[in-house]
């Protein structure tokens, strides 16, 4: 993600821009609606380019869920966890 070259990669994310916007975005705004109009650009940019950059990091991730249905239970019962932990703290008396 660049900020200096914005335009041009903007310009090539949204195919579907209208002949003004590519005129704005060529030769900048010349008035406070257009600036306003611009800072809209720049926003739906950002917000491409962070989707796009979001969807990279899913594709190659390789950690597991683990909320993924995998039931993973405690071979321990209570009684058990307490003699282990009694093993290693006196009780007071």
């Amino acid at each position: 993600m660049n900020d200096e070259n914005w335009k041009k990669e903007f310009m090539e994310l949204k195919t579907n821009l209208k002949p003004y916007q590519i005129k704005l975005l060529e030769e900048g705004p010349q008035s406070n609606s257009q600036t306003l109009m611009l800072s809209d650009m720049w926003l739906e940019w950002k917000d491409l380019v962070a989707k796009r950059e979001l969807n990279k990091i899913g594709k190659y991730s390789d950690i597991d869920d683990p909320w993924e249905g995998k039931k993973q239970t405690c071979s321990l019962n209570r009684s058990a966890i307490d003699e282990q932990f009694l093993q290693f703290v006196q009780p007071l008396h």
